[in-house]
């Protein structure tokens, strides 16, 4: 389980194709730090497994899934790409709870600035609409992100210096592909609603027929 809180912004040494696989190289040095073979560690918020750690980088093995689920099968030397460490009991959620398990890909629409802050648009998928709130969580690229306005395509965020500075949205292009996971509460409700309504999508009458309000 992860954050979202990015705690380094790292750098693709190498892309091995293995078959319908791959296995990604990356350069790091912050999430290295007390990581042990097979432990977790979230990239562009796609949680894999860390191998081959060393002092400044550490491997991860990449299924066909995965690299046809979310964007890390575009990836390529030079890359730059958002770090995490799971979690540990100690740790403080300051973002949400953030399993790694990306729902879809989204588009980066574009992003304009205003003072030092940035506001940016993110297109989204049409199964990903029940999931997105006004002021619900949402994690873009491994970020936890808060939902500043949503319309039925695309919902914008608002990006405070520190994470323009820490994190990859800064060199994204309009048209590129982005990681989105939803919050994972949002999908255990609709589960939820399906099994009381089966074959429902949620509304306000289908939460009232559910025993919900």
């Amino acid at each position: 389980m992860f954050t979202g809180l990015i705690e380094e912004l790292g750098r693709v040494r190498s892309v091995e194709r293995q078959g319908e696989n791959a296995r990604i190289v990356i350069e790091a040095h912050t999430v290295v730090e007390g990581t042990a073979s097979g432990d977790s560690i979230a990239v562009n918020g796609v949680c894999l497994t860390a191998l081959d750690i060393g002092k400044n980088s550490f491997a991860a093995d990449v299924s066909r899934e995965t690299l046809d689920r979310s964007t890390l099968g575009g990836l390529a030397a030079g890359s730059a790409v958002n770090l995490e460490r799971a979690v540990t009991p100690s740790t403080r959620l300051g973002g949400h709870i953030v399993q790694g398990h990306v729902d879809a890909r989204g588009q980066f629409l574009g992003a304009e600035k205003s003072g030092d802050f940035w506001t940016v648009r993110i297109g989204f998928p049409p199964e990903m609409a029940c999931y997105l709130v006004f002021k619900g969580s949402v994690a873009v690229e491994g970020i936890s992100l808060t939902v500043a306005s949503l319309a039925d395509d695309h919902f914008e965020i608002a990006v405070i210096p520190k994470t323009w500075q820490l994190t990859n949205l800064s060199s994204l292009k309009s048209g590129d592909p982005v990681n989105l996971e939803a919050d994972v509460i949002a999908k255990y409700v609709e589960r939820m609603i399906q099994a009381r309504v089966p074959d429902s999508r949620i509304t306000v009458e289908t939460l009232e027929k559910a025993g919900f309000v």
